[in-house]
């Protein structure tokens, strides 16, 4: 049997015929074993993403075959994002993890002294988290829940939720752009010591944090939806959130939902939320917009987000670990 030589190196020009086998192979299961919401890219969009520098690829070679690839990206977040680990079949496969992982850790090292390594790992991913954690990466266990367009079930639940009433002073709005630094203000009060900001550290600074809203309200993470998106007044000034956009095709998706401190334990987290679904649900119906469903992240140990989305409806449809690695020292 001959010897399993195994090589490093990144994408380049000389690869790009031999590696589209493999990266179709990610492409074919990359719904069904990696739960991506919509297809990645095609294989010439890919590279040309990597040409323009908004990926990097790196690619092992066993005896000059490219059968596993690490993609990840520095320009996006203030985060390093590793976006995908794939093997072509599951064979040594935990032996071509270690090797590409030592390659990113290698040239990211730099960059680590002052970026936090971001790493969901989604679907088949999972399997390695006993092996990346000897490179000193730590986990924060996250839940996706979906409420599902037509599920009758989620539907009724939605329809007879019960609410509190609103206090006077207060009223619930859809968005405008006048209350963007408000909702800055307000996400990174309320973000800035929560997991979130273990692995996305944009939470901890007011910049970070306004990188973050204004990368969903001006459409860079997906279509932002501000007649979806429930704000919360007390007395004609914000204090709470619920953001709504489009993550791709037909899926609606809740990426943040805050109240400020001093107007918590009154029950608006449900008002904010039970709007924005009602509004998604409604368009749906009557043709408006098409949705097929909506999604929303929680951590697996929050209770209390996990107990208020059952009660609109949600279901929770799986668990991953998302993965992070603090600064380099």
């Amino acid at each position: 049997m001959a010897e399993i030589v195994y090589e490093i190196e990144m994408l380049n020009k000389g690869l790009y015929k031999i590696f589209a086998g493999v990266y179709n192979d990610f492409k074919a299961k990359a719904i069904s074993e990696y739960k991506f919401e919509l297809d990645p890219l095609e294989y010439n969009e890919f590279i040309d993403a990597i040409e323009k520098g908004y990926m990097t690829c790196i690619v092992l070679k066993e005896n000059d075959i490219p059968t596993a690839f690490l993609v990840y990206t520095t320009s996006i977040s203030e985060s390093i994002e590793l976006n995908i680990i794939h093997c072509l079949g599951t064979e040594d496969e935990i032996t071509k993890i270690k090797l590409l992982i030592e390659k990113f850790l290698a040239l990211t090292e730099t960059e680590r002294m002052s970026k936090v390594v971001s790493y969901p790992m989604i679907g088949h991913q999972s399997v390695f988290t006993a092996d990346i954690a000897k490179f000193g990466f730590k986990f924060v266990g996250l839940a996706v829940l979906r409420f599902i367009m037509g599920n009758a079930s989620s539907e009724r639940i939605l329809e007879n939720m019960k609410l509190s009433d609103i206090p006077d002073g207060y009223k619930i709005v859809g968005y405008q752009d006048e209350y963007r630094n408000e909702a800055i203000r307000i996400i990174h009060e309320s973000f800035a010591d929560t997991q979130d900001a273990l692995y996305d550290t944009r939470f901890k600074s007011i910049e970070g944090t306004t990188d973050v809203i204004n990368k969903v309200v001006d459409d860079v993470y997906g279509e932002f939806l501000p007649d979806v998106t429930s704000v919360l007044l007390y007395k004609d000034a914000p204090v709470g959130f619920a953001f709504a956009n489009i993550t791709g095709g037909k899926i609606a998706n809740i990426p943040l939902v805050a109240i400020e401190r001093t107007h918590r334990g009154k029950g608006f987290s449900e008002h904010l939320l039970n709007r924005s679904i009602k509004t998604i649900v409604d368009w749906t119906k009557i043709g408006k917009r098409t949705f097929t469903e909506v999604n929303v992240t929680t951590e697996t140990n929050n209770y209390k987000a996990l107990k208020l989305y059952r009660r609109i409806g949600f279901k929770e449809d799986f668990c991953y670990p998302q993965a992070y690695l603090v600064q380099k020292k």
